[in-house]
């Protein structure tokens, strides 16, 4: 159901008012998830090219264990930006305020087999 014009306006008066309030924009920044992952992916891009200068020192000295540290610290950060992106693109609702939880893996239905064979049965007849 659309607003009211009178709706309308005081809508667009309440998100002025609202926009100019910069405790309550930092407030509504401090509780946006997206904002939260932004910062890890970003944390996880400079510890990869910190694990790569390691990777790259350790080999230009010659010392082994030091490289296979810099590329360990790479694969974790990398790792940790990875699990960082996939929150970030999948609803969380209690982020909102609701009270459900996202769907785990445990909670889809069917497996890879299960989707194969449901394929298989709703192809077309003419290819049997």
């Amino acid at each position: 159901m659309p607003l009211s014009e009178h709706e309308q306006r005081l809508f667009d008066q309440i998100e002025r008012s609202l926009a100019e309030d910069p405790k309550f924009a930092s407030a509504v920044r401090a509780s946006d998830p997206r904002f939260h992952a932004r910062r890890r992916l970003l944390i996880a891009a400079f510890v990869i090219v910190l694990g790569l200068a390691l990777v790259v020192y350790g080999t230009v000295s010659q010392n082994t264990p030091l490289g296979v540290a810099g590329f360990v610290v790479m694969l974790g950060s990398a790792a940790f930006a990875m699990q960082s992106r996939r929150r970030s693109q999948a609803p969380d609702l209690k982020s909102v305020g609701g009270t459900a939880t996202r769907r785990t893996r445990q909670g889809r239905k069917g497996g890879l087999i299960d989707r194969l064979e449901d394929r298989w049965r709703q192809r077309p007849e003419g290819h049997r």
